[in-house]
């Protein structure tokens, strides 16, 4: 194996370097040792932390406060509960609600995130804004500063490529150790008293999506290819219980011809989507991972967003949007008639989706057709328009965790020393696509690595004081 891991025994084997990083960088921070296993040597672009817009939300933030927005792990778990319409785990929605804001703070103290809160518009489901990020708004720079922070720190090691195939338990059920496995198929077992299952989810593994998520079977995946529920299948091996198997965030932003991520915030600010045709068929408002499936269900599984000028720019400081643009994927016209002609849709119905943008953003009604309550302005010539496709970007289930991110068993009880975290653990997306909030990867995969290693530092500092009385 390539790498520079160590034969020793380490206190913690971290399997997957995205947001399992901080997790290795919080036990590294409480002196211990750690290993980072990994299969994919593009890493750092190639997983589902890199190519997320890196929004973590923090609620009760220092930067909230310096912004006079109250909020409260409280209200985030509101939030939560409604967009989920009460089927998520409310145990874990208040856990990671509740580490949220220290997180955010920790990412910037102590892992040298520069982040700011975003304030330009609002995500849907998010009371008040409470969603930090970094410059670029890209998870690429997010996992870039922890990988920096995670070299430069002592007791780590990095094993890549490696992927862990199995864990290994004591005659008490204990982990004891990781099997890793090389591309060549050589395996070794590292001595560790802690794994952390930081793999993702299944979204790779097509089977289990058909199984699973037959809804968005047929979109495009838009994920880590690695991402093939190891950790899922390892966590059930050893009799862990899995859970809301069938949540997963969907996209239905996705470029159809440079296959980039053009985002929501084009909506937010006022955009609108329209069929093939040209017809709009919904609220977007209601979230971008439900409408991947409402996109995925009209003809040809494809449609437009229609911008104009004003939202091209406002768009500018997201790399994903910008790298949409770069590759020549927006078709611009100086009349709706010419736009019609260029997508393809009916002239008819672009015209009559453009009035009903522009009749309520006039204020002449308090709601369209859809339901949808807000347009910042009317669009307004030239316009703007890319082709997009439904997308499918991780599950949102996996092994059942508590709030320190211990994996459980069928009767609720911990498995001694296996933790997930991310998309290998269960979420707080409830069920389906309809209850993910923006951040609900980011937080649970950054914040139960984060509580893992919180969690294994106390029992290592219990340990040495029971060893020392």
């Amino acid at each position: 194996m390539s790498g520079d891991a160590q034969e020793a025994a380490v206190d913690l084997v971290v399997a997957g370097a995205g947001g399992g990083l901080a997790g290795a960088l919080r036990a590294a921070q409480a002196g211990l040792s750690v290993l980072v296993v990994d299969p994919d040597e593009q890493f750092l672009r190639g997983n589902n932390t890199s190519m997320s817009t890196a929004m973590v939300p923090g609620a009760g933030s220092r930067w909230q406060r310096e912004a006079g927005i109250e909020d409260s792990p409280e209200r985030f778990v509101a939030d939560i509960a409604a967009k989920t319409h009460g089927t998520a785990d409310p145990a874990l929605a208040a856990a990671l609600a509740r580490i949220s804001a220290p997180l955010v703070e920790w990412l910037a103290d102590e892992a040298g995130l520069p982040l700011s809160l975003v304030t330009d518009f609002a995500y849907p489901g998010h009371s008040v804004h409470r969603l930090h990020t970094v410059e670029g708004r890209h998870g690429s720079t997010l996992l870039r500063h922890l990988y920096d922070r995670v070299r430069s720190a002592p007791g780590i090691d990095l094993l890549v490529p490696a992927r862990l195939i199995d864990v290994e338990r004591g005659a008490g059920g204990e982990v004891t150790g990781a099997v890793v496995e090389d591309p060549g198929g050589h395996r070794e077992t590292i001595p560790t008293r802690a794994v952390l299952l930081a793999t993702n989810g299944y979204g790779a593994d097509r089977e289990l999506v058909a199984r699973h998520l037959p809804e968005i079977a047929a979109a495009d995946y838009h994920g880590g290819q690695f991402s093939r529920g190891d950790g899922l299948r390892i966590g059930l091996r050893h009799g862990a219980r899995a859970a809301y198997l069938d949540a997963y965030q969907g996209h239905a932003a996705l470029a159809r011809r440079s296959r980039t991520l053009v985002g929501w915030a084009t909506i937010m600010h006022g955009a609108i989507m329209v069929d093939r045709d040209g017809r709009r068929f919904g609220d977007e408002t209601t979230g971008y991972s439900e409408y991947a499936a409402a996109l995925a269900a009209r003809p040809e599984a494809r449609g437009w967003i229609v911008l104009d000028r004003r939202i091209h720019d406002l768009c500018l400081p997201f790399t994903d949007f910008r790298q949409t643009v770069d590759a020549g994927a927006l078709v611009w016209a100086d009349d709706l008639d010419t736009l019609a002609r260029r997508t393809g849709c009916d002239p008819a119905a672009l015209k009559e989706s453009i009035a009903g943008q522009a009749a309520q953003a006039g204020g002449s009604a308090d709601r369209d057709a859809f339901g949808r309550t807000f347009f910042e302005e009317p669009l307004r010539a030239p316009y703007a328009a890319v082709e997009v496709i439904p997308a499918l970007f991780h599950t949102q289930g996996g092994l059942a965790v508590d709030g320190d991110a211990r994996v459980l068993t069928e009767d609720g009880s911990p498995v001694p020393g296996l933790f997930a975290s991310g998309g290998a653990a269960h979420g707080i997306s409830g069920h389906g696509a309809g209850g993910y909030l923006a951040g609900n990867g980011l937080l649970p995969a950054l914040g139960l690595a984060w509580q893992a290693a919180t969690a294994l530092s106390h029992t290592h500092t219990h340990a040495e004081r029971h060893e020392h009385s």
